[in-house]
Parts: structure tokens; C-alpha cells; sequence
């Protein structure tokens, strides 16, 4: 299964009755890294009153993980609608903070609501995205005479030798891309190769 993963940054700058609203989106694999971004926008920007935030990692069909903070903003007019943009992208291993600066105008529930999807869904929309395609890490065990044959097999492939141990055989590990595996098997099977 491949996944859209940011393949850099966005910050868009939205206004609205005196706020302003500032969205950094990111990459991020992990919750710290998603913490990290985080932290990062509160120091870019001390003065901000608020930095909501959401993170979604993983395929975005299938999330390993998800969290948001509304971060001061009344509960749920700030955090969830970040996140329901980010859902609605398709985008995985991404987080997306907007930090606000309160221009003294009360939005109430709703404007806020809008006005942090809006902010997300620009920020989101600036972001350059790269396929991401999942690796796995495969063990094969192969007579001596096929590890030329396996070294050729990867550089033709996204696969890469990460180990090799020589005993009575020749023991390779591999990281080969998720959408190679069956390939892998099949190269194996017909060589006689153990996958262990």
C-alpha cells in the first residue's frame, strides 16, 4: 500500500476579524516528531495565544495513530477540525499546527470551526506530497552461488542489502519495498532460496 507523505513544509497565513491564524503542516512518522513540530511553532511564535494542533500517522486508511489538541480553544472548535481536513486528504505521517494571534473579536464556536479548517486545508493544499511505499525487513538463507543473484535482484528493485552472515550458506537480509514482496518470493522459490 503506498501513502502521500509530506516531502517538505507548508505555512499559510489566513486573517479573519483580526485573528490571525498561522498553519504549519509537516511531516511527522512519529507522535514525538509530531510534538517536536509542535514545539517548534511555540517557540517560533512565544506572543500566540494559541497553537492547536492534530497529527495523523500511518496510512491514512488505516492510521497507526492519531491525537489533537484544541490547545485553550473552546473544546472541539480547534483540534477536530484540523484533524477532519488532514483525514480528508489522504495524507499520512503529517501534522498541522496553527497558531493563532487573538485580534479581539470573538469568532464563536462556529467561525472558529471554519477558520481552523480553513487554515488547515490551505496549509495542507501548499504541502508538496511524495509517494511513500512501505519496507519491510525479509531473511533469506541461499546457497553461495546465489548471492550474486540476490544482490542483482535488489539493485534492480527498491530493495537494498542491510546484512550479510556466511556459514554453512549465506545468510542475507534484506529491506525490500512492501509491493516487492511476492516478486521476492517467487525469485526464491524458483531458486531453491529459504526465506526465513
Amino acid at each position: 500500500m503506498t501513502t502521500q507523505v509530506p516531502a517538505g513544509t507548508s505555512e499559510q497565513t489566513l486573517e479573519i476579524r483580526k485573528s490571525r491564524f498561522i498553519a504549519h503542516a509537516a511531516r511527522a512518522a512519529s507522535r514525538d516528531e509530531a510534538l517536536a513540530v509542535v514545539a517548534a511553532a511555540r517557540t517560533d511564535h512565544p506572543e500566540a495565544r494559541h497553537h492547536c494542533w492534530a497529527y495523523l500517522l500511518g496510512d491514512p486508511e488505516a492510521a497507526s495513530g492519531a491525537a489533537m489538541s484544541d490547545d485553550g480553544e473552546p473544546s472541539g472548535t480547534a483540534g477536530k477540525p484540523i484533524l477532519n481536513v488532514i483525514q480528508h486528504k489522504g495524507i499520512g505521517d503529517v501534522v498541522v499546527v496553527v497558531t493563532r494571534y487573538f485580534g479581539g473579536i470573538k469568532l464563536g464556536a462556529g467561525g472558529l470551526v471554519r477558520a481552523y479548517a480553513n487554515a488547515t486545508e490551505q496549509a495542507l493544499a501548499a504541502l508538496p506530497l511524495q509517494i511513500h511505499v512501505p519496507h519491510t525487513t525479509v531473511t533469506l538463507v541461499a546457497d553461495f552461488a546465489h548471492e550474486q543473484a540476490v544482490r542483482h535482484w535488489c539493485g534492480q528493485r527498491d530493495a537494498a542489502v542491510d546484512g550479510v552472515d556466511y556459514g554453512n550458506a549465506v545468510t542475507l537480509t534484506l529491506d525490500v519495498a512492501a509491493t516487492a514482496l511476492d516478486e521476492l518470493h517467487a525469485f526464491c522459490a524458483a531458486r531453491g532460496i529459504e526465506i526465513a
